[in-house]
Parts: C-alpha cells; sequence; structure tokens
C-alpha cells in the first residue's frame, strides 16, 4: 500500500477521515468494523460491501437522521473496535462520525465514499472511491 493511503487526517469532531484502503486493511485485520450509512435503497441499487455493518445515517424519503441510528452504532461499537463509516461520498459518514464521536465511539470518515468523488461533468465511479480502487463489494 502506497503511504498517502496509510495517512490518518485529523479531522474536527471525530477521530480522522482515511482512504478506503486502509480502512479495509483495518477491518481485514480485526481492527475495525465497516459501517455502510448509505440509505437501504442506494446499498440496494448502487452496490454494497458484505463484511458492512447496515445502518442508515438517514433512511429516504424521510430526510431526518434515522431514530435508530445511536442505538445502532452503539451496538456495533461494543465490540470495542474503530468504527470506519462509508457513505456515498463522504458527506454523510463525516456527520455520522461526529454523531458517533459525542455518543464517545471512536469513528473514523471514509474518504471519497463509495462511488468517489465527482468529476468535471458531475458523475461519480471514475475518480476515486471504494469501487474505483478494487476494493471488495457486490451488487444485487
Amino acid at each position: 500500500m502506497r503511504n498517502d493511503v496509510l495517512t490518518i487526517r485529523p479531522a474536527d469532531g471525530y477521530a480522522g477521515d482515511v482512504y478506503p484502503e486502509l480502512a479495509w486493511h483495518w477491518v481485514q485485520s480485526g481492527e475495525a468494523v465497516l459501517v455502510d450509512v448509505r440509505s437501504d435503497a442506494e446499498r440496494a441499487w448502487v452496490g454494497f460491501v458484505p463484511e458492512a455493518k447496515p445502518l442508515a445515517w438517514k433512511q429516504w424519503p424521510v430526510v431526518d437522521v434515522n431514530p435508530e441510528f445511536d442505538a445502532g452504532i452503539r451496538a456495533i461499537a461494543s465490540t470495542g473496535l474503530k468504527i470506519v463509516l462509508l457513505c456515498r461520498s463522504g458527506v454523510r459518514s463525516v456527520a455520522a462520525a461526529q454523531r458517533a464521536t459525542t455518543l464517545g465511539i471512536e469513528a473514523f470518515n471514509i474518504l471519497e465514499g463509495f462511488e468517489g468523488d465527482p468529476d468535471a461533468n458531475a458523475h461519480r465511479g471514475k475518480l476515486g472511491g471504494w469501487r474505483m480502487r478494487g476494493l471488495p463489494w457486490r451488487q444485487n
């Protein structure tokens, strides 16, 4: 793995930002639990990481925070492992990491998310992200 993807970027309000490769390394080595905070519909339509624990930050069509998030993240964190949070682009996972941190949980955001950063035409899937980096995922 390249050195740049092994770096934890400092962040305000949560443990930090990590690249997908480091998050996956932590999961594979038993240091962390991967939590997918996208909605059920997103995981079904766009794809999912089989090893990830699904726990939506917001569940469509409602745009409010999932009222079950706190209990769910506490249950997942009861293992004592780091929590690495994955969303579409790395925005909702920041909010979820901040919330988890307020609950006393060590939580990291996965940079670029599942689909990667938008390109010049605002299309995702070509600039980074879990899928483009060749990490495990499936689609229904």
